[in-house]
């Protein structure tokens, strides 16, 4: 079975680049019918929160992710302590007791000597003496994965064939001195035990691949299958989460962004898809193919956000709205088929539904107040209809001799107060021949 995992550390908000791979992985779980698992990297006690979580889950939730499982990495130490003296007993994990500045001055004789400036291996040629009196001076060993050192090569879904050469690597370290845990041991472990089938993710992880392969096989299992992706960047391609703070999902939510405006930017942006409005995840699941997805920057431009938003809202059938429309106390088909293509927020729509329901304040000139009250003096009776903006301003045009902007401009900022908005076609029959005079007048 398909089953894919989102993996966030709950230390603070998701934001738009972390929602590109929790999207595309619940795409690809909805295109192959397969299992979706949010997994919470909290291996970090101090730095996790309980209300960062549930917060990911609700922007999750909003953006149209619904996990088949929740699991913390908090709540399963037990898994990675058996998998933890497994490797040191296979003589995969080994102890090393070397500060950070011994570490530092090592690395730059390296470099100075022009080798590369990976770990020595040096703990490997201690003796259980050398290990006891390093200890008695207070030392805490840290422990590192014994690579294999050799080349590890994988098809990758997105980027084709990848090889990753363990040999230039320094051997990983997967337990700190104080005995925590860093991110590859417990990700491998949870990925073995929650049956996952593919790992996608950001190009940023693929030197990772390598390592985590090596890991899967020294705990007797078959490695998932990859994909890394292009990561989001602004349109300079500087990374989303280094200079703009204001990308938060909680708080493009908060601005009034659809969510399946930011899905669909998320998922679609540095593709050869076309930004499109859509109606549902589902329906952006059957766009997902990975042949689409570029080896180049996924530029986010704030613009196309904006614009795919007021193009979904411009879309947006009735039946859809009418829910949320009575949230604001409104209600009418009509009335929303004449409005929303000027909607940029759906909140917007209290301010376009005044046009109709009134108070407005004509921004009409003084100097027109004669012609105003020959357009009421021709005002046709009611019923209304389509054609009585046409048949009016005709009647209008023949008695006035104006036309153009000298014969619409007036009776646009008298009707509704502003220079822009809907068609006076459309509006009209919706404002009512009283409120026309009302205003007119």
């Amino acid at each position: 079975m398909t089953t894919v995992r989102f993996a966030p550390s709950p230390t603070g908000q998701i934001h738009l680049g972390n929602a590109r791979p929790a999207l595309l992985n619940w795409l690809y779980a909805r295109a192959n019918a397969g299992k979706y698992v949010l997994r919470f990297d909290d291996t970090d006690l101090e730095r996790s929160k309980r209300e960062y979580a549930d917060a990911i889950e609700t922007d999750l939730a909003w953006l149209g992710v619904s996990p088949d499982l929740i699991v913390r990495q908090s709540e399963r130490f037990d898994l990675y302590n058996a998998a933890r003296d497994r490797l040191v007993a296979m003589g995969r994990l080994y102890p090393c007791y070397e500060t950070p500045d011994e570490l530092d001055r090592r690395r730059a004789r390296a470099r100075a000597m022009g080798r590369p400036p990976i770990y020595d291996r040096a703990a490997l040629s201690l003796t259980d003496e050398d290990r006891a009196k390093l200890e008695a001076e207070g030392r805490k060993p840290h422990w590192r994965f014994k690579l294999d050192a050799k080349p590890v090569t994988f098809n990758d879904l997105i980027r084709g064939e990848q090889t990753v050469n363990t040999a230039s690597m320094s051997d990983p370290v997967l337990i700190r001195g104080d005995g925590t845990y860093l991110y590859t041991l417990p990700s491998v472990v949870d990925d073995i035990d929650l049956g996952i089938s593919h790992v996608i993710r950001g190009e940023d992880h693929v030197s990772n691949s390598g390592v985590q392969i090596e890991l899967f096989e020294a705990l007797g299992a078959t490695p998932p299958v990859f994909a890394h992706h292009n990561l989001l960047t602004d349109e300079q391609g500087q990374g989303l989460s280094k200079r703009l703070g204001s990308l938060a999902i909680a708080e493009l939510r908060a601005d009034g962004f659809e969510a399946i405006a930011v899905a669909t930017m998320a998922t679609l942006t540095g593709t050869s898809v076309a930004i499109e409005p859509v109606a549902s995840t589902d329906e952006l699941a059957t766009k997902l193919d990975f042949s689409m997805i570029s080896h180049g920057p996924a530029r986010y431009a704030p613009a196309e956000l904006e614009s795919l938003n007021a193009r979904i809202l411009h879309a947006m059938p009735y039946d859809v709205a009418a829910p949320r429309l009575k949230a604001l106390g409104l209600e009418g088909e009509a009335m929303w088929l004449a409005l929303r293509e000027n909607l940029k927020r759906f909140d917007d729509i209290t301010d376009w539904a005044r046009l109709i329901s009134g108070p407005v304040a004509s921004a009409a000139s003084a100097d027109d107040t004669a012609f105003l009250a020959e357009a009421a003096a021709l005002l046709p009776q009611e019923p209304w209809d389509e054609t009585t903006w046409r048949d009016w301003t005709s009647a209008l045009k023949e008695t006035s001799g104006r036309k153009g902007k000298s014969l619409f401009e007036p009776l646009r900022l008298a009707l509704t107060g502003r220079h822009d908005g809907p068609e006076l076609r459309i509006l009209l029959p919706l404002i009512g021949r009283k409120a026309c005079l009302d205003r007119l007048a």
